[in-house]
């Protein structure tokens, strides 16, 4: 049975993982900094630590066979975490992005790319096992993007609302993140995953409106208006890396690629069955 350790373990990405890795019959932690209040899926191990004090890292560390890394916390924490858990593991899935791929959406500067380009060189150089993971726009940047407008039934104010991507569904993310945890075979390989179709976000935010059953409006908005709009619904400096991604990528169609089919003989999951997923997060609760 293999010990595996899930770093994210509360998050979109790492949850799925989890709950999939659990079916496997791996033996599976999560580290997090509050149990009390951590929301993990059954039958996982919690344990407490901080990836920002490193020596809180060690009892979840031991015995470990492998590690699915998302990095959540601050750039400067991460060579003394992964003193510790280079020590420890055998097997390394990291959750990256596509710095590699030349599409432009993908090339344009930002503090996320800095620190996978970092996280990545020290991984490379520690002598595990290792397994990249690029997936692409995820699908579930729905929820924090849109819902909150659709459930109060106001028009959707975005940018760019032509420019395509391949929003991918966390499930398939997770799919392969526990195929490289589990199997052997992986080592070395960059998987750049996306879902299976491009959609602008127009075409997005017409998908949600057809799945839910209720109109949406949609409003484009100037480039000045979204920065100071999306500083207000993200931050500022992911608001900016944002506008300059989707201008970069004006005109191009969205980078594909066929990996979760190849991968795991299923084709990814599409938009709408992401949205079909996850329709209570558009409509209001009932009174």
């Amino acid at each position: 049975m293999k010990r595996i350790l899930v770093i994210g373990a509360t998050g979109t990405i790492g949850s799925e993982v989890a709950s999939q890795l659990t079916a496997t019959g791996a033996q599976v932690r999560a580290l997090v900094r509050n149990p009390g209040v951590a929301h993990v899926p059954p039958g996982i191990e919690i344990f407490q630590g901080d990836l920002t004090i490193p020596q809180t890292l060690d009892p979840c560390l031991s015995g470990i066979d492998a590690v699915f890394l998302v990095w959540i916390a601050p750039r400067p924490s991460f060579a003394p975490a992964w003193d510790r858990i280079a020590k420890r593991a055998r097997r390394i899935v990291f959750l990256s992005a596509p710095i590699k791929t030349p599409h432009p959406f993908f090339q344009q500067p930002n503090p996320v790319r800095d620190t996978a380009v970092e996280i990545e060189c020290a991984i490379e150089s520690s002598g595990l096992e290792w397994t990249f993971l690029r997936p692409g726009m995820f699908a579930a940047n729905a929820r924090v993007w849109w819902a909150s407008a659709i459930r109060a039934g106001k028009h959707v104010r975005w940018p760019y609302l032509d420019v395509p991507t391949a929003p991918i569904h966390q499930y398939d993310v997770a799919r392969i993140a526990v195929k490289a945890l589990c199997e052997d075979g992986h080592h070395k390989a960059e998987y750049v995953l996306t879902g299976p179709g491009s959609l602008t976000q127009r075409e997005q935010i017409e998908t949600i409106a057809r799945v839910i059953g209720r109109p949406v409006g949609i409003e484009e908005i100037a480039r000045d208006d979204a920065r100071r709009e999306l500083g207000e619904l993200l931050n500022p400096v992911a608001a900016g890396f944002l506008i300059n991604a989707w201008s970069a990528a004006e005109g191009l169609p969205a980078h594909l690629t066929s990996t979760v089919r190849d991968l795991t003989g299923k084709p990814a999951r599409t938009f709408s069955e992401w949205v079909a997923n996850h329709v209570s997060d558009f409509i209001p609760p009932r009174s």
